[in-house]
């Protein structure tokens, strides 16, 4: 399977006060359609920024991200998904999602794009709420209208940046299944998307993850790159899902 996303040899480097930050060194790897991918890291070893650096936010030192495909034919090259659900205020949750799709339909019907956006309602499960504004929604029902958003362009690869932290366990929980969910969806209507997220959390790691991508204190580096072949859906209370947690503690925190 060709991946959708390279990073070979990646670097950046930040000046805070007077001095010089490395904060990537050589850091490579590669993403495929369809997996979720789990980026983990103590605060501050770069998790955010190598999500904005793919998604087109910050500059790139050395090294080169490369997601093959054209743009302007293909599926958008990337999507991000941020902590805030950054929904935009003035608009209800139907003109949130086809707002980047109405920019860039390049000649693709109106009527297309109600189409596309009543299926993405739907398939985060909002298609009664489409006419609320964010304001009168739930902090999860928001983050799932900030997933449809980012699907609306089809994108190969969603970034997303610790979306479900600021949310209560149990929404958290919902919403990781509802990422699951998401997923094998697109898969199955032969868009598989590649989903990378940023976490602090190792049982959610473990709970969505494919693969898991442990990153060592700046200058940032793979210390770690997990697969995890237990089988789906995950019990949080078996004992191989509670030693896989464990394992992938001890490398974050080492």
């Amino acid at each position: 399977m060709e991946p959708v996303l390279s990073v070979r040899n990646l670097g950046k480097t930040f000046v805070e006060g007077e001095q010089e930050c490395n904060v990537f060194q050589g850091l490579s790897f590669d993403a495929f359609p369809g997996e979720i991918l789990c980026i983990m890291g103590t605060s501050g070893c770069g998790k955010s920024t190598l999500l904005r650096m793919i998604a087109g936010l910050e500059t790139i030192d050395t090294g080169s991200i490369s997601i093959p495909g054209d743009p302007g034919t293909g599926p958008a090259r990337a999507a991000m998904v941020f902590q805030d659900d950054a929904l935009f205020p003035w608009l209800n949750i139907r003109d949130n999602i086809s707002y980047g799709l109405m920019l860039s339909r390049d000649g693709v019907s109106e009527e297309m794009v109600s189409r596309r956006v009543s299926d993405l309602l739907d398939l985060v499960r909002l298609t009664s709420f489409s006419k609320y504004y964010p304001y009168q929604l739930s902090g999860g029902m928001k983050q799932r209208a900030a997933v449809a958003r980012a699907l609306a362009v089809q994108p190969g690869i969603l970034l997303m940046d610790e979306p479900f932290s600021a949310l209560d366990p149990f929404t958290r929980r919902e919403l990781q299944d509802e990422i699951l969910r998401i997923r094998d969806a697109a898969s199955a209507d032969c868009h598989p998307v590649a989903i990378l997220l940023v976490t602090h959390n190792p049982e959610e790691a473990v709970y969505l993850a494919d693969r898991i991508i442990v990153l060592s204190d700046r200058p940032a580096a793979i210390c770690g790159l997990l697969e995890v072949r237990l089988p789906r859906p995950r019990k949080i209370s078996d004992q191989e899902f509670l030693q896989f947690r464990e394992d992938v503690t001890g490398l974050v925190i080492r």
